[in-house]
């Protein structure tokens, strides 16, 4: 056992069950282990590093912030926190953002905003949001009660109140759970990402937008993952035609800096008062910076390119040998295998590529940008260790 494997276990909190790798360093999509052994990164810190590991035009706008000033705290102006918002407002249509530091905080927000929202219009007793089941929304005590997943739950009751669950592309429960537990939102992820890379049918997406409509109730797309180019669209929710009132991002918008963003629309945007809600570290200028070279990349050819590797890894793996089926959208992809999934993740690990699990299924965030060589290349290792 190496000196950072034994200091790990010695003095970090054992929440993560960690893979036998020691990751020192890398560049693009190849990241480097502390025996030298290079690996093919198909996981982007779960589809965090959006232009891989140490991005040359990520590193130069973090540095150039840096070398200004690394943090001021919300009382005072910054030019990255108002450049990024406007960025992200113009390309959304959405009219304001609160800025964070995770997933976690950006649908913890989006969840006080709906609130407030619905007590505003409707009355206190307008506080409870429909999320669905196998969702995952974050850690927090309310947003593992926003999860719709059990298992997450277990150890950690009770869970903060006013949430119910609809079964994913369940049209007629949705409309059902509306009119009987007096919603403030409805709260939807376009992949359930944790829960298995499974894409909801447009038809229901459509539908609680619908619902969302008629009733006056905020929608909120939970794009924690599957924003910022990772589908094929700037957000997923882009794909289906969806106007949300809210929007929840993270993960790749940083580039491997901590930030999570909360997008407003019109109906909600003005909900937010001082001193209703606020983060020391959010609209940090260093992550800002970042974000906006991240943000600034993802246009309409690198989004092409997306699409096109995501065709790729679906044309190749959903006839191969011992792979029963691929979802996902973009490169955000799911592989079932007839192999148990984390025996294929360790051999794949064990030639030189590195993949992750979402319940039973090999898991690919790689990272936008791979080159297409060095994708395919990885692709027939996968391919290999699927087979029976």
């Amino acid at each position: 056992m190496s000196y950072i494997t034994e200091n790990d276990n010695l003095y970090v909190a054992n929440t993560y069950a960690r893979f036998p790798i020691e990751i020192v360093s890398g560049k693009g999509s190849t990241v480097v282990g502390s025996d030298g052994r290079e690996y093919t990164d198909l996981g982007s810190g779960i589809g965090v590093t959006a232009f891989g590991i140490a991005d040359s035009k990520w590193k130069k706008a973090v540095e150039g912030q840096l070398d200004k000033i690394q943090h001021t705290s919300n009382l005072y102006y910054t030019e990255p926190c108002s450049t990024l918002a406007e960025m992200m407002c113009e390309r959304t249509g959405m009219k304001k953002v609160f800025f964070s530091n995770s997933g976690a905080e950006a649908n913890e927000c989006a969840i006080k905003t709906a609130r407030k929202y619905s007590e505003s219009k409707k009355g206190k007793d307008y506080y409870t949001i429909i999320t669905l089941k196998n969702s995952f929304h974050g850690r927090t005590i309310t947003t593992l009660a926003a999860t719709g997943q059990d298992k997450f739950h277990k150890d950690f009751t009770p869970l903060t109140e006013g949430f119910v669950y609809c079964t994913a592309n369940d049209c007629e429960e949705l409309k059902k759970l509306v009119n009987e537990v007096k919603p403030a939102g409805i709260m939807l992820e376009i992949i359930q990402g944790e829960g298995g890379v499974i894409a909801l049918d447009k038809e229901f997406t459509l539908c609680a937008q619908n619902q969302a409509e008629e009733n006056d109730i905020p929608l909120i797309i939970d794009e924690v993952q599957t924003g910022n180019g990772r589908t094929g669209k700037l957000y997923a929710y882009m794909n289906y035609g969806l106007k949300p009132d809210i929007v929840s991002t993270a993960k790749g918008l940083g580039g491997g800096l901590p930030i999570g963003a909360t997008m407003m629309g019109e109906k909600v945007e003005n909900v937010l008062k001082p001193g209703d809600h606020g983060s020391t570290f959010g609209g940090n200028p260093v992550c800002c910076a970042g974000a906006i070279s991240i943000l600034s990349r993802i246009d309409d050819a690198l989004l092409n390119e997306v699409k096109e590797k995501s065709d790729y890894i679906f044309s190749a793996l959903s006839n191969s040998d011992g792979v029963e089926s691929v979802s996902g959208m973009g490169l955000m992809i799911g592989i079932k295998t007839k192999k148990n999934a984390k025996e294929v993740v360790a051999e794949c690990m064990n030639n030189g590529v590195l993949c992750l699990t979402a319940k039973d299924k090999v898991r690919l965030l790689p990272a936008l940008n791979i080159p297409f060589e060095q994708l395919k290349q990885a692709v027939e290792v996968i391919k290999k260790a699927c087979k029976q």
